[in-house]
């Protein structure tokens, strides 16, 4: 049960269906007097749900047409067809640029298949594509061809369903990659590995997507488009996020005993579900935050938890209010970090007002700063008895 309610499913959003308008250039389906191109050098697969009558089709040189039940075409009598009045030239749009990086084609949804319901929990954006540990699903009695180019050589997975199949082991998705389909279906220099595992660590696992984050911020800000523009002075750059956000982040170090879906369970219904936070969401994941030496040498990568609380308040109320919900957690922090698994905790917010952007340490427990302060005090000290022996002072 906890395996199963920590699983991610995403779906793939569009598909080369023959019945979908947007697939064809002229924004709607073929009727009996149209021509239909696909284009001879594009690789394409195509499902059809239901019969069709047609004048001419060209068909690609490599492609397939999978035909649903009942599903086929028939060559046009001249008969007169209701709303197909004049024929014209349709061509079947190009499908090679939907990329796998590319998080506004990816939603989250139910094991059931349904869309996942909307809520206080959202991702940043490296994680709104599929992460090693998730499931993908392409929508039965669909068609698609996505390109997988990645600065990873290997894209791991749980699992991947594909027209009702659900390809959950290494060997059985290695079999599907062998049949006619795939290579019609997948393209790019990244290679797609089912693993057949969920995120072995209570703590979380990291998405696994940052190598891919310029490519997933360049799939998001394509066409010029620019990061909006945050209404608060000091915004803040969440790991994994593309843009700057208004509110404030919480980054934890936590214990072996810490547990991930647990402490998201106890901030969603413990504090998000009090109403003066209605409109605040978060997003809570493990991360891998580069360390350097001295502010400058690269070092090592440490994974702590990230906490992002963003809220719906407009103008100089932006973020307030989920500035206030950070404040409430370190002070549950300060209070039972140590119950919870957390052994320190940093936030850091951005307001609409000329003092935002201050960074604040908390610890998880009183302890911690006072041993800190004992330490600084203790090094002061012997500083002091050291000089004034070498200014002959004290003997």
């Amino acid at each position: 049960l906890p395996a199963a309610s920590a699983a991610v499913y995403k779906q793939w959003i569009p598909n080369t269906n023959f019945e979908t308008a947007s697939n064809w250039d002229k924004g709607r389906v073929p009727c009996a007097s149209d021509e239909i191109h696909f284009e001879k050098d594009k690789v394409v697969s195509v499902f059809v749900r239901s019969p069709h009558t047609l004048t001419d089709m060209y068909l690609p040189l490599n492609g397939e047409l999978v035909l649903a039940s009942g599903a086929g075409f028939t060559a046009f009598d001249g008969s007169w067809d209701p709303g197909c009045d004049s024929g014209i030239l349709l061509r079947f749009t190009d499908t090679e640029h939907r990329a796998w990086f590319d998080p506004t084609l990816w939603q989250d949804v139910l094991p059931s298949g349904e869309l996942k319901p909307s809520g206080p929990l959202f991702s940043v954006d490296e994680e709104r594509v599929p992460c090693r540990h998730d499931d993908v699903v392409f929508p039965p009695e669909t068609s698609f061809r996505v390109n997988t180019d990645s600065a990873q050589a290997v894209i791991h997975l749980r699992s991947i369903s594909v027209m009702g199949q659900e390809l959950n082991t290494p060997e059985s998705w290695s079999g599907y990659l062998q049949g006619p389909s795939a290579p019609l279906q997948f393209h790019g220099n990244g290679t797609l590995q089912v693993t057949g595992t969920g995120c072995p660590d209570k703590s979380g696992c990291a998405c696994g997507n940052a190598a891919d984050g310029p490519r997933i911020c360049a799939a998001l800000l394509e066409a010029g488009r620019q990061c909006p523009e945050p209404a608060c002075p000091s915004p803040l750059q969440p790991l994994g996020h593309c843009c700057g956000v208004c509110g404030a982040t919480i980054n934890l170090d936590f214990t072996p005993d810490f547990d991930l879906q647990k402490y998201q369970d106890r901030l969603v219904q413990e504090l998000l579900s009090q109403p003066k936070y209605a409109g605040v969401q978060i997003a809570m994941s493990k991360v891998h935050k580069a360390q350097t030496f001295l502010g400058i040498l690269p070092r090592s990568s440490t994974p702590l938890i990230q906490i992002v609380l963003v809220d719906d308040r407009v103008g100089v109320q932006t973020g307030t209010a989920a500035e206030q919900l950070a404040a409430a957690i370190m002070e549950d922090i300060a209070q039972h970090g140590e119950a919870l698994g957390i052994s320190s905790g940093k936030m850091e917010v951005a307001t609409g007002s000329i003092s935002s952007g201050q960074v604040g340490s908390y610890p998880a427990s009183r302890i911690t700063a006072g041993t800190v302060m004992g330490l600084l005090f203790s090094l002061l000290l012997l500083g002091g008895i050291l000089f004034l022996y070498r200014r002959g002072k004290l003997r």
